[in-house]
């Protein structure tokens, strides 16, 4: 009997792109989810609106769920798991770890690149402020300035596009 070969849907896009969207879409379709900030939240004690954490703990506790996250992908690979692993994959190095794994283990990667304009992104970002919950995340303009500098979109990555329009 031949292993069934996974697929892997590794999301990528600034805040607000629409990449949970998405991923909850996959989930329907019987896909895992891996979600950093949504494990971060749940140990966080499902903080308060308003509630910021050192911004140093805040990355520890991170990478640590990325750790614990990497082998649980490992874990539901074997188990012959479809995953999308609903991060944003900033950077191109982050992506390319990503794929090595998956294929590492027999199977196919799909990057889905999210994309929207700022004005959308920005638009998204302060009505998921005033809500609640683990993808509820406030990000200031300050940092979503450094986020979107810092962004390394993929371009020859074997990335599929999904251009949001303004809502």
């Amino acid at each position: 009997m031949t292993e069934r070969v996974v697929t892997v849907v590794l999301m990528c896009g600034l805040p607000g792109a629409g990449k949970t969207t998405y991923a909850e879409r996959l989930v329907r379709r019987g896909y895992a989810r891996l979600s950093i900030d949504e494990v971060v939240w749940q140990r966080l004690g499902q903080r308060d609106a308003g509630r910021v954490l050192d911004s140093e703990a805040y990355d520890r506790l991170k990478d640590e769920v990325r750790r614990e996250q990497r082998r649980e992908l490992v874990e539901l690979m074997a188990a012959g798991r479809d995953v999308v692993v609903d991060y944003s994959f900033w950077n191109r190095a982050s992506r390319d770890d990503y794929k090595a794994l998956v294929e590492s283990h027999g199977h196919r990667w799909e990057l889905v690149h999210l994309k929207a304009d700022r004005t959308t992104l920005e638009r998204r970002l302060e009505v998921r402020s005033r809500e609640a919950g683990p993808n509820a995340v406030t990000v200031d303009t300050a940092l979503f300035d450094r986020y979107f500098t810092d962004f390394e979109e993929p371009h020859g990555e074997g990335e599929q596009v999904v251009v949001q329009s303004p809502a």
